[in-house]
Formats: C-alpha cells, structure tokens, sequence
C-alpha cells in the first residue's frame, strides 16, 4: 500500500478504502485488518483512519464493534438504494439496472398521478412541463424535466414514490453530464413530456402509462447512445 497525498487526507483515504471495498479486496463480511497496521499502511494516522471509517459506516459499507473491530458490510444483502450514487461512481454498469427500474416505477408513478392527482397537482405539473419549454440551456432543460418527475411523485400522494424518486436521480448524478441527450432541445423534450402530463390531467391512468412508457423508452435509449459514445 502507498502512501497517500496529505491534502484532503481523510477525503482521499475514504474514496481509496471505498474502492477497495466496491473491488472486492476487502470482502463482505471480512474483517479490515487492525487500525494500526491500515494506518502504517496507507501513511496517515489513525485519527485520520478513523475519521474515513466513520464516512463508510454512515454511507453503509463498514460497521464498527468495540472489541471486535471493523467489519464490511454486505451492502447488497442490508443496503438500500441511498448507495446507488456511490455504486454507479464505482460501475456505471449499475445504470442499467437503474434505467430498468425506472422504467417500472415511472410507468406506475404515472398511472397512480392520473387517478389520484389533486387541481393543486394539476396545476404544479402545467408550471413545471412549461419550464421545461421555457428553459434556454441543455442542463436548465434537464433539471426542470426532473422537477416534473417529482411533481408526478407529489400527485401520487405516496411519500415513497417521492423518495424513490430522488433516490433514481441522485444515482444520474455521477454520469449526468453523459446524460444530457434528451435536453438538448427543449420544444423536443417537451414534446416527449407532454403526453405525460396531459394524461394526468386527464385523469386516465392507462393513457398515462402508456405514455410514461413511450417516454421513459426513448429517452433511455437516447442516454444509453449518449453512454457508449462517451466509453469509445
């Protein structure tokens, strides 16, 4: 093990133990060798290591026992979906999954909007589906198409979707910029949200699942180009 860089020491020494972890070379449920020798390992002091497991534990990776001392954690088996952000730092292969999940409950947001949506929620989605027109930049574009998701959320009523649904986009986060195919133009992305949002308005949830799924299809597909052509 080399030694590390002592500007943002503890900042460095996290990201290290956490891509340690996310390889495999500290197992789950392995236990991480004894603090003073990871210390002498990576030359820093163990305050230092303390204060990085400290970071692991609360993101999920690491759990500490008094007398027993730092064990991995088997995030896949006890974590949740706040450690897809880190996961998708880790392997953009996660986004995959997370493309098939949003397909699913975006499709189902959207039908459980469209039966339960209030006028307040109508109302919401009309301001934000037009600030997706109005926006003038590609990012402007893709944050307020986001704000529309999370409207739709809101107008199920059900806290949860709302969670999971800035759980998905907190997970884009790493490759957003890899992402932004979509927002390019914003009568396109519009266009493609629109139908969406008259659905809900309408309150036909079959209308509105089909639409969701027309959306949620073609804009993945436009990321995923996006995605290959950033990897070549």
């Amino acid at each position: 093990m080399e030694a590390l860089p002592r500007e943002s020491i503890v900042d460095v020494l996290e990201d290290r133990l956490r891509e340690e972890i996310l390889a495999g070379r500290h197992p789950a449920g392995s236990l991480l060798p004894p603090e003073r020798r990871l210390a002498e390992g990576y030359g820093v002091t163990r305050t230092t290591l303390k204060h990085a497991f400290g970071r692991l534990v609360q993101a999920g990776l690491l759990e500490t026992r008094h007398g027993i001392g730092t064990r991995v954690r088997d995030y896949e088996r006890l974590g949740g979906v706040d450690l897809l952000p880190m996961l998708v730092r880790h392997d953009a292969r996660w986004l995959g999954e997370i493309f098939e999940v949003r397909r699913g409950v975006g499709t189902l947001i959207a039908g459980t909007a469209a039966s339960r949506a209030t006028a307040a929620h109508r109302t919401r989605l009309r301001e934000r589906i037009e600030a997706v027109r109005e926006a003038e930049q590609p990012d402007a574009v893709q944050l307020a198409d986001a704000e529309v998701h999370r409207a739709l959320a809101r107008a199920t009523g059900n806290r949860v979707y709302v969670l999971l649904t800035n759980t998905l986009f907190n997970a884009y986060l790493p490759m957003r910029r890899h992402l932004s195919g979509p927002f390019q133009d914003p009568e396109e992305a519009h266009g493609r949200l629109e139908p969406v949002v008259a659905a809900v308005e309408a309150g036909d949830p079959a209308a509105a699942r089909e639409a969701a799924e027309t959306y949620l299809t073609a804009t993945e597909r436009i990321m995923r180009a996006g995605l290959k052509a950033a990897t070549r």
